[in-house]
């Protein structure tokens, strides 16, 4: 297809419980590894609160400007790991930032992060004024505990756009930008505002950053009373997206970057293209009935509509990688919008679910599973759905597998969903 008028991705960013940087997570990928493991052993606990995907080795930041030196201390988790990708997504764009107008760089945030929900950063003052009981609390003195031992930047540290001040200051984006705050579908959401920019010609280069930390015991007891935690009975392997064993998914941390450019100005300057974004689909589906229902077809319009906007048919597909999230309606809804969008071409194009491999990483997932299908791509490859056995009754024709696939065409769709029907879509082409 012609490359003319389209984004194209030029940089990518990738840290993960699965490692550090884009090669070795998709390392991590072919060779059929994952991130989530064992952390916690205490008896007391419910197992699906001991297993999760935690990044290992990230006390410091690497090249961090000295101007902005002094503000690291201000970021909490989910920031940190998404300043890494997006300084890799960056240095391995080749782009040379000087070059390009500080008003012509666009940067798109999207953030999920529950580091600070537990407040673990008060908990010192509490425990010095109630010693352990919180009878007769001398409210006096625990005002002037919390003054003399609570961090008074924890402000900072836990609104949403963390990161983004930070980020815009350390690389000097100061074209179009916003940051966004909700849950899974936002990586994509913050990837289609960037693209929209470089299309639009307000900006010259646009960067997509999502970033979250879902490891703390706060959110994990919330996401378990909701009902959408793994049982973890078959311990980190528990996660099983599409299969029709599948009890629910586990929580991960992550942060994914993405760089894009026009495609023609790329060119030019001999950027290495690593693909082209040739559609997006975002729609809503009312879900039937009361409470956290799924609709029956949670993905299916969000799909077409990328297809339709990028002028390609399902065939051309080499593969559609679903949100995954392992619970038994979302999953089995997400199954049958792929079955009706594919029809007779669920032959030919492969299905696999990638947040096993690294846990759920709320709004890094969909952008990492972007990257992780650009280069596999590359390579010829569709990575299998790690710790799938066997399909769920009706739809063990859909091309589901626990191996390496060899890849049948160039392009593919990634697709993400949150709670009340919300889904996106992305719609990528490799060179």
């Amino acid at each position: 297809m012609s490359s003319s008028g389209k984004a194209a991705v030029t940089g990518v960013g990738l840290i993960s419980p699965l490692g550090k940087g884009v090669a070795e997570n998709f390392k991590g990928v072919i060779e059929g590894r994952s991130g989530i493991s064992l952390h916690d052993e205490r008896s007391e606990v419910p197992e699906c609160l001991k297993y999760f995907g935690r990044v290992e080795g990230l006390d410091k930041l690497e090249g961090v400007p000295a101007k902005v030196a002094g503000q690291t201390r201000f970021l909490n988790r989910g920031s940190m790991l998404g300043f890494e990708a997006a300084r890799e997504a960056i240095d391995n764009s080749g782009l040379e930032l000087s070059c390009v107008p500080r008003e012509r760089r666009s940067l798109f945030i999207a953030s999920g992060d529950f580091t600070n929900l537990g407040y673990e950063f008060i908990h010192p003052a509490l425990r010095e004024v109630t010693r352990h009981s919180t009878e007769n609390i001398d409210l006096c003195a625990l005002n002037k505990a919390t003054l003399d031992r609570v961090n008074p930047f924890f402000l900072l540290e836990s609104i949403n756009n963390n990161l983004f001040s930070f980020l815009s200051a350390s690389f000097e984006f100061m074209g179009p930008n916003t940051s966004l705050a909700s849950l899974s579908p936002l990586g994509g959401n913050a990837l289609e505002l960037a693209c929209g920019r470089i299309l639009c010609g307000e900006a010259d280069v646009a960067l997509a950053v999502g970033c979250g930390s879902w490891v703390n015991e706060v959110p994990m007891y919330e996401l378990e009373g909701l009902g959408i935690l793994s049982k973890c009975k078959r311990g980190g392997r528990s996660f099983r997206p599409l299969d029709r064993s599948r009890d629910g998914f586990i929580p991960g941390e992550g942060g994914a970057a993405i760089l894009v450019e026009n495609a023609e100005s790329a060119k030019k300057r001999g950027a290495p293209i690593l693909a082209m974004i040739n559609g997006f689909g975002n729609c809503i589906e009312l879900p039937h009935g009361k409470g956290l229902s799924v609709p029956e077809l949670i993905s299916k319009r969000c799909i077409e509509s990328a297809l339709e906007q990028g002028s390609f048919e399902p065939g051309d597909l080499a593969f559609i990688c679903p949100h995954g999230s392992g619970t038994r309606k979302g999953d089995r809804s997400e199954l049958q919008s792929i079955a009706e969008v594919l029809g007779k071409s669920s032959e030919s194009v492969r299905v696999c679910a990638l947040k096993p491999y690294t846990g759920h990483m709320g709004a890094a997932s969909d952008l990492a599973e972007v990257i992780i299908g650009i280069k596999a791509l590359m390579e010829g490859v569709v990575p299998g759905t790690l710790n799938f056995c066997r399909a769920e009754s009706g739809f063990e024709d859909l091309g589901i597998s626990s191996s390496n696939q060899q890849a049948t065409g160039k392009s593919f769709i990634s697709v993400s969903y949150g709670i009340f029907g919300q889904s996106s879509s992305v719609l990528v082409e490799t060179l």
